[in-house]
């Protein structure tokens, strides 16, 4: 029977992991070709954008992994009826998010570059990169959703398939579009726009062959429905909307400590975040079809066994991820300084080393709260998002910026992932007491 937890974990593990390191090359692409291509001020413009990126790609997540997680349920106890609902309610919600995203693109897109710090010629860039982010914001979305959805649908290949697709597709069209076609800042917002539609066409797949079984029947939008949904998908959009806010907070910081080449140090380093993240959130969105299969049918053995693969899988990951990273800093950085800015490269350099110590911590709190989310604890694992996203990180980053200035900086990241890692094994050894002796 364990061969066989581990078997399921590994199937599903596996292909989330490298599909999420697709879905998180997105953004590092256009990252590599804008500064080739457009040098510091791209990298710069770049970065005050991303936090975008972020609450698109978190709402995503959470009206994916929240109706996913319904779904799963459902679909275990042969409900197919309220299985399909809770697909329509889904589709509900991101119709609203894609209308208020879209429509703040048009209208906005101006204030918010400005309000994160863009002047001159990096507001123009920010601002152009802004406004395509969000015109596909309706894209972004609905491949989220499907991606979630097929993978618990018994499909976690396609969906590995169809986010590796959207990737590649994205790193080709970003060379394609900034360097033949010269459309700069454009095109590396049009070619991260087009992935998402691309992925979505061989997520297609699986409906043309109809092996779905979920379907959108029109209904009522049930209000019960879409708060169970916005619910269990919420730790995983303020884990997304907490990396935009670190983003702008740092930017922030970093401005008036060392000015865009700071920024643009902090651009390569949360691309490269954005990838070490995704592999961990891989293995939490990976476990979480078998983990709400087995919460299901009341199988917390099965639980208890994909938790520690989860968890074995994740601390070697991290140990191999800072080993490299550490190491090959400078030929990392290297990679993204096109001009051969001494002062970038240092600072950089030093960065990556600080910053990265939080591997472990982000990776037992990224699990952690997956699992409490797809076991229906959905209380612990929003406050572990809630603490590592805005209670902690903003306070913390001030405090250490003021006394250690770069230094300071740097080391806010590793230093709140740490302290929420210890209330996030608390709330474990808690449920661990409970009569539900889940874990």
């Amino acid at each position: 029977m364990t061969q066989n937890y581990f078997r399921d974990f590994s199937k599903y593990t596996l292909f989330n992991v490298i599909g999420m390191i697709g879905l998180s090359c997105y953004i590092l692409a256009d990252t590599f070709f804008v500064s080739q291509g457009l040098g510091t001020d791209g990298l710069a413009a770049l970065n005050l954008s991303i936090p975008i990126y972020n609450f698109i790609h978190g709402s995503g997540l959470m009206l994916g992994m929240g109706g996913g997680i319904q779904y799963a349920i459902q679909k275990t106890q042969n409900d197919h009826v309220a299985a399909n609902r809770t697909f329509a309610n889904t589709i509900y919600l991101l119709i609203l998010l894609s209308a208020i995203f879209v429509l703040t693109g048009i209208f906005f897109s101006g204030n918010i570059v400005s309000l994160f710090g863009a002047k001159q010629n990096v507001f123009s860039m920010s601002k152009t990169y802004l406004q395509v982010i969000l015109f596909f914001s309706p894209a972004f979305l609905m491949n989220n959703v499907l991606l979630c959805f097929v993978r618990n649908d018994g499909s976690p290949q396609l969906s590995m398939a169809a986010m590796i697709t959207g990737s590649l597709s994205n790193i080709v069209l970003d060379w394609i579009f900034i360097f033949p076609f010269q459309m700069g800042i454009f095109g590396a917002a049009f070619a991260t726009g087009l992935a998402p539609v691309i992925s979505m066409a061989v997520l297609s797949i699986h409906f043309i062959r109809k092996k779905n079984a979920f379907h959108f029947n029109l209904s009522r939008p049930n209000l019960r429905r879409l708060l169970d949904i916005l619910s269990g998908g919420l730790p995983s959009l303020v884990a997304e909307v907490s990396s935009g806010i670190v983003i702008i907070l740092f930017n922030s910081i970093l401005l008036n400590l060392s000015g865009n080449i700071g920024v643009a140090a902090y651009s390569i380093i949360a691309n490269i975040s954005l990838v070490i993240v995704a592999i961990y959130t891989g293995i939490a969105q990976g476990t979480q079809p078998i983990v709400s299969h087995h919460y299901g049918i009341g199988n917390n053995t099965g639980i208890r066994a994909v938790f520690k693969y989860a968890l074995a899988s994740m601390l070697l990951l991290s140990i191999i991820i800072y080993s490299i990273l550490f190491i090959c800093s400078p030929q990392i950085i290297a990679l993204f300084n096109s001009e051969q800015n001494l002062l970038l490269q240092d600072i950089a350099t030093e960065a990556m080393r600080l910053y990265f110590i939080a591997c472990p911590f982000v990776g037992f709190n990224v699990i952690l709260s997956g699992f409490f989310t797809a076991t229906e604890h959905t209380k612990p694992a929003q406050i572990i998002s809630l603490l590592r996203g805005f209670f902690l990180i903003i306070p913390i980053t001030f405090i250490l910026s003021y006394l250690f200035n770069m230094i300071g900086t740097w080391c806010a990241f590793p230093v709140t992932e740490g302290i929420t890692a210890v209330i996030s094994l608390i709330f474990l050894f808690l449920i661990k007491r409970s009569k539900n002796k889940m874990f």
